[in-house]
């Protein structure tokens, strides 16, 4: 195989295009002190009002529970989640968005937007969403042979 046949193999290119999209959502997120998957966890927690645990808040951002701990950790210490005893299962800690939490969701968002419009701005409007479409499709399909896969629970209403 040559190296310009590494470059059109699909395992690649989501390579490349996730390490120039998450740069680019730490360009213009540097001064919120967020990661991509610290967002994703304050969206899903801030989805759950009630509360949601660790292994729910992993089937719904498809990320990998062991790791999830720790980032969960870093997003009580900056003081954005609070953790407490689950009244159901005293082993579960039932993870919720505090006020600051949700106003940096708030004052983030525009930024997080101008990181997504930065990567797919180049592209044709027909092309952004055909993108999206095949990309959502791809994922959708293949969910079964994830590390983590995401994991729908439909009373939630989460699709």
């Amino acid at each position: 195989m040559s190296i310009n046949e590494l470059y059109t193999k699909p395992g690649h290119l989501i390579r490349r295009a996730n390490q120039i999209i998450v740069g680019m959502f730490v360009e213009e997120c540097s001064n919120f002190d967020i990661t991509p998957v610290q967002y994703a966890c304050l969206v899903a927690i801030q989805e759950n009002p009630d509360g949601v645990d660790a292994t729910r808040i992993s089937h719904l951002i498809a990320f990998d529970r062991s790791t999830l701990g720790q980032v969960l950790d870093r997003l009580e210490a900056k003081k954005l989640i609070t953790r407490t005893g689950s009244p159901d299962d005293r082993r579960m800690k039932l993870a919720k968005v505090t006020k600051q939490g949700t106003r940096l969701l708030e004052v983030v968002e525009p930024a997080v937007q101008r990181a997504m419009d930065r990567f797919l701005g180049r592209l044709p409007s027909s092309d952004q969403r055909a993108f999206i479409r095949i990309m959502t499709r791809l994922v959708e399909v293949n969910n079964e042979f994830s590390r983590a896969p995401l994991r729908v629970v439909a009373d939630k209403g989460v699709l």
